[in-house]
């Protein structure tokens, strides 16, 4: 738990990755969880999203909560979990109702000293993100026509929907922007060109098996047919079990 700056004001603050160490759920179950209370309330979870990065330097969402949304989440939850986290409230609530010794002001500065330096690393690495691209972007190749064992996005969507019985909007996530998203081997000029077509990419079909594959691998169900998985943050999604390779 946190003090910070909240909906306009400084405010006691409980991170969703919190919630998760406290009550041992897993912490994009804790997030789905926000999620639906915020669809419920119909409020704008935009205004309690908050990105960190991950042991791996990507950058990943949380939530704060107040009290007033923390208690509401937890109601969904075990006593036990409810107590622990009660408790952890009642802990940093006093510690922000009484005056601040030297050594929590040099900490608070020096904690802030570290989300500035944090921020400018964000930063640098999004732009290194951003030079990979446009370097990647200069080196590619352009076909005349789309070569055996390749194939399209339109391709990639009906096919992974057939093997795994995964979303459109799924696919175009693994593809373009959870970690590991593969390049396009190649642009393949369009034989309507004259009409304005634009030239469309295409990747190896094998290595885009493989990264369904491994995809749907590290996929949790949670019903018979729909699944989570942690880096797509929307929330279930279906897919179908495969029971053979």
């Amino acid at each position: 738990m946190t003090i910070t700056p909240f909906n306009g004001g400084d405010a006691v603050t409980m991170s969703s990755r919190e919630i998760a160490e406290l009550t041992g759920k897993r912490h994009f179950h804790v997030t789905t969880d926000i999620e639906k209370m915020l669809a419920d309330l119909k409020e704008d979870a935009t205004g309690f999203r908050a990105i960190y990065l991950d042991s791996m330097n990507r950058e990943q969402t949380e939530y704060l909560l107040d009290r007033e949304h923390t208690d509401c989440l937890l109601t969904g939850y075990s006593a036990a979990m409810r107590m622990v986290v009660i408790k952890r409230w009642r802990e940093l609530e006093e510690q922000a109702a009484r005056p601040m010794t030297q050594a929590e002001i040099t900490a608070a500065n020096a904690n802030h000293l570290v989300a500035v330096e944090r921020q400018q690393r964000e930063q640098q690495l999004a732009l290194e993100r951003i030079e990979t691209r446009v370097a990647n972007v200069e080196q590619v190749r352009y076909l005349d026509s789309r070569p055996a064992g390749f194939e399209s996005m339109t391709t990639i969507r009906e096919r992974i929907n057939l093997r795994h019985g995964i979303p459109p909007w799924v696919i175009n996530a693994v593809m373009r922007d959870i970690p590991g998203a593969l390049l396009p081997f190649a642009m393949v000029r369009s034989k309507h060109a004259d009409d304005g077509a634009q030239p469309y990419p295409i990747w190896p079909t094998a290595d885009i098996t493989r990264r369904f594959d491994r995809f749907a691998a590290e996929c949790t169900f949670v019903t018979a047919e729909r699944a989570t998985h942690p880096d797509i943050q929307q929330g279930r999604f279906k897919l179908r079990q495969r029971t053979s390779a």
